[in-house]
């Protein structure tokens, strides 16, 4: 039984009689679905996370446009009626997460403010999909408020804990993003819940439960977007476990129904780059690109044209890069993780530091301590680097990238041994990165044939 049926009529999200159940179905699917693709925002990726990046092309999914099409011509009849604004703002935030789109964030604050106007209190619908809103933009003070005031006003929707548990997570409140996701599972053992079950573990290091987790998720996904979500995800855990094979084959296989899903495709790019095939790795990093530029797309196309010496090739990313960091630093927008490593990388280490610096205020996540420990090591301040991938390993997080990070610190800083450890693990995952982990395997090999 859904928990709104059983909740107390005062606690209920208000709506329309005539049509109500159905838009109320309308808004949970777009909640949820939004709320995993935050999710899979956050999946711990070769360069951290995402960020929508500038417009690109505009192919969201049939379900989204459709759902929008038929939510606009609903405001249009119903233009008091808070619930349908809502649902019309968490389906812009989904095409949004989908499109890498930045002007749908503004019409989804639009609708979302409208059906705020029109109910101001109690609209727990509304409030949910603000804090989504403000999780997909990286805002994760505001989206905090946003959890809080929905689980307020409605404390039997999954949808908003599922926005408390991401805006916990992001914020480096790990045990109270625990809780916030066991309060969704209680409530709504979905695909949604199930996927943040299974990051919180991920999170952890630990991958078997993640990996059962999102298996569950996957065999309670409603829809082809859910399950293509969790196929990339259990793809990427296959990868973190060294098996590349059977990421290809999942992939490979997801696609079939599936095959415009980006995240599908940049994972399956992932999986060639393990086996050595870099020619289908850069074409399923095109293929991505093409529907959704997002940043580490651009970034991990960028960097394998750069390691085939593709110079041009890779300049080409790199300026799409540097564009898409120009719009967000005019938008007032925090650095994402992208961001601050390809500015150590590819850029200015001093100015990586500021960035890091700027978004770790208002996001103390691990990715964040990642990407700062790598920026302050690229500008030769070691100490503090060390303290900081301390930082970034310290829920036990298994990442191929951070451990690379820190062991290049530890080298830097005369610890070889520590070093030798921290490389050995990273190397584990084959083909983690591009560039990384060739160098990864010279470091490894200096160490051990240096007396």
């Amino acid at each position: 039984m859904h928990p709104d049926h059983t909740a107390p009529a005062s606690t209920r999200p208000l709506a329309p009689s005539r049509g109500g159940r159905r838009l109320r179905n309308i808004l949970v699917t777009l909640a949820l679905g939004a709320t995993m693709f935050a999710v899979g925002a956050v999946m711990l990726t070769p360069g951290g996370n995402t960020a929508p990046g500038p417009a690109g092309r505009d192919q969201p999914n049939e379900a989204t446009r459709g759902s929008i099409e038929a939510l606009q011509a609903r405001v249009v009849r119903l233009p008091k009626d808070p619930g349908g604004w809502a649902a019309l703002g968490m389906a812009y935030v989904q095409k949004a997460r989908t499109t890498a789109d930045p002007a749908t964030y503004d019409r989804a604050e639009k609708a979302l403010r409208t059906s705020l106007s029109v109910q101001g209190e109690g609209n727990t619908d509304a409030e949910t999909a603000m804090g989504a809103l403000a999780a997909a933009r990286h805002d994760f003070p505001t989206a905090l408020r946003w959890a809080r005031k929905a689980t307020t006003s409605g404390p039997y929707s999954s949808s908003a804990y599922g926005v408390l548990a991401d805006a916990h997570t992001q914020l480096g409140h790990y045990d109270e993003a625990d809780e916030a996701v066991q309060k969704m599972t209680d409530l709504r053992p979905d695909a949604a819940s199930l996927a943040r079950a299974s990051y919180a573990f991920e999170l952890k290091g630990d991958t078997a439960r993640a990996r059962a987790l999102m298996q569950r998720s996957l065999t309670a996904a409603a829809t082809p977007a859910d399950k293509a979500f969790a196929h990339s995800v259990l793809a990427g855990l296959d990868l973190q476990d060294a098996n590349p094979r059977e990421a290809l084959a999942r992939t490979q296989n997801a696609l079939r129904t599936a095959p415009t899903d980006s995240a599908l495709l940049e994972t399956r790019a992932r999986a060639y780059l393990a086996l050595g095939d870099t020619t289908k790795a850069a074409t399923d990093y095109r293929a991505a690109i093409a529907i959704a530029p997002l940043p580490h797309y651009l970034l991990g196309l960028g960097e394998l044209e750069q390691a085939l010496g593709h110079r041009e090739r890779a300049a080409e990313n790199y300026d799409l890069l540097r564009a898409q960091d120009r719009i967000r630093e005019a938008a007032g927008e925090p650095a994402d993780t992208d961001a601050i490593l390809f500015e150590a990388d590819h850029g200015n280490p001093r100015r990586a530091v500021t960035l890091a610096e700027e978004t770790l205020r208002n996001r103390p996540f691990v990715a964040v301590h990642d990407a700062y420990a790598w920026a302050l090591h690229r500008a030769g301040r070691d100490t503090e680097a060390l303290v900081q991938a301390d930082k970034a390993l310290t829920q036990g997080t298994r990442s191929a990238l951070f451990r690379y990070h820190r062991g290049v610190i530890h080298h830097a800083l005369g610890e070889p041994e520590a070093a030798r450890r921290d490389l050995t693990e990273a190397l584990r995952e084959p083909g983690f990165h591009p560039l990384h982990a060739d160098a990864a395997r010279e470091l490894l090999q200096r160490i051990d044939t240096t007396p």
